[in-house]
């Protein structure tokens, strides 16, 4: 759907692209098929084993951390108390992923089902990790349907047609507006490969938005060596976007939606840039353009705001700055709540900083239009909740005479004119 972006003065409809939730581990043992229970004992052990290293290692953060968060981190599973953190942080809605604590791994799925996924070998814990998370988030975005939107798990390296069961019983359940892939395949076919388009045509058909999140990356390569990882994870994550793209699976199930989440935006102003010169120049290169006939109908850029959606949590100002170049109709803001990394609890304090210079119609769709459409949520009701919990223009300390160029775009996606991009064929 489109929405008419408003310019006026009533508080914004925030809607977190990226926030997380999970029970602490050995709670999730009654939502687990019992067959499991005894692999499920030996991963609860190698969690607090993981906690107590990590509180060797990191005493000082961890302390302060959890001292200073204390009751708002138990949001990551308690509901009444999670709905005072968003109240609070201005938030009206969420798009919730698996994984709640990112320090010590504590309310994370059954064998690591969450942001690693793509570690699991066994097929068996993968999916029963994976389906034990899913019943649980079921549970929890019931408790307030309005507010929140879960990501459910779905391992689909392991098993195509068991995948494909699994998203169409997904779309069937209230609160479940997208299922999370593994972000690597590593063995197993490439996702732009024929072999994956029952997933892909699953959930063109339901719906539900397909996600890869930041959290896995070639980890043998890195050792323990945190800047190697923390430079190559965007890389990783969305990969699975020109696989998709380039493949032409938005083509071929046109209902298909992919978000990648908590990699930032900085990466996709240039790769775009590349990418419609390659298949869209009118250079000496024109000869590639021919080659992807059949495959796109579009320029890349193209399916950015339609297809392809970008769940980029905390932008920075820079990023917010190159809003035209990366995508003003794909870009969605994030909390990242309740990992330390996001903008919580100081959420309010980072809009007043960060979007003073924008637009209140940008500034709009970057906080929640943009996810309302990429979703399908209920747009008057969650503008109840805005009405309640947003801020305004005003206390973002806003311009309300900016406005935004009708050419904008155009303007800062200066290749599409300098080299006259356009399909070749």
């Amino acid at each position: 759907m489109s929405i008419e972006v408003s310019t006026g003065e009533e508080p914004y409809l925030i809607i977190s692209s990226d926030t997380h939730a999970g029970l602490q581990c050995e709670n999730y043992r009654p939502y687990l098929e019992s067959s499991l229970h005894d692999e499920f004992d030996k991963y609860v052990e190698e969690r607090h084993e993981h906690r107590r290293i990590t509180e060797e290692v990191n005493a000082e953060f961890l302390k302060k951390w959890e001292g200073e968060n204390e009751e708002g981190l138990k949001g990551a599973y308690d509901s009444s108390v999670r709905n005072g953190v968003m109240d609070t942080d201005g938030i009206s809605a969420e798009i919730i992923f698996a994984d709640g604590d990112a320090v010590t791994g504590q309310e994370s799925p059954p064998f690591g089902a969450g942001l690693a996924a793509g570690q699991i070998t066994d097929s068996k814990l993968a999916f029963g990790g994976a389906r034990a998370h899913n019943r649980w988030l079921e549970e929890f975005c019931g408790d307030d349907p309005v507010r929140r939107a879960g990501i459910a798990l779905v391992p689909i390296t392991h098993d195509v047609d068991e995948a494909v069961k699994e998203i169409e019983a997904l779309a069937e359940r209230p609160g479940i507006y997208g299922v999370m892939v593994p972000t690597m395949w590593h063995g197993f076919p490439p996702y732009g490969s024929d072999h994956y388009d029952k997933v892909w045509a699953a959930c063109s058909e339901t719906g539900l938005v397909v996600h890869t999140h930041s959290g896995e990356a070639d980890f043998p390569s890195y050792g323990e060596n945190v800047a190697m990882y923390i430079s190559e994870v965007p890389f990783w994550t969305h990969r699975i976007l020109w696989q998709l793209l380039f493949s032409g699976k938005f083509d071929r199930f046109p209902g298909l939606k992919y978000a990648v989440v908590e990699c930032g935006s900085f990466w996709i102003g240039d790769i775009l840039w590349k990418a419609d010169i390659n298949f869209g120049g009118t250079s000496k290169i024109k000869k590639m353009g021919s080659r992807m006939k059949g495959l796109i109908s579009r320029l890349p850029s193209e399916y950015f705001g339609t297809n392809v959606f970008i769940g980029a949590s905390t932008m920075s100002r820079e990023e917010i700055r190159r809003r035209h170049v990366n995508g003003i109709d794909a870009l969605m803001w994030g909390t990242d709540y309740p990992h330390p990394e996001g903008s919580w609890p100081n959420t309010v304090e980072r809009l007043e900083n960060d979007f003073k210079d924008v637009s209140i119609e940008d500034t709009r769709r970057l906080l929640g239009i943009n996810a309302v459409e990429c979703y399908g949520l209920d747009f008057e009701e969650l503008n109840n909740v805005a009405n309640r919990v947003g801020p305004t223009p005003k206390q973002l300390n806003q311009d309300p005479e900016l406005r935004t160029s009708e050419n904008a775009l155009r303007e800062a996606r200066w290749w599409l004119d300098e080299y006259g991009c356009e399909l070749q064929y």
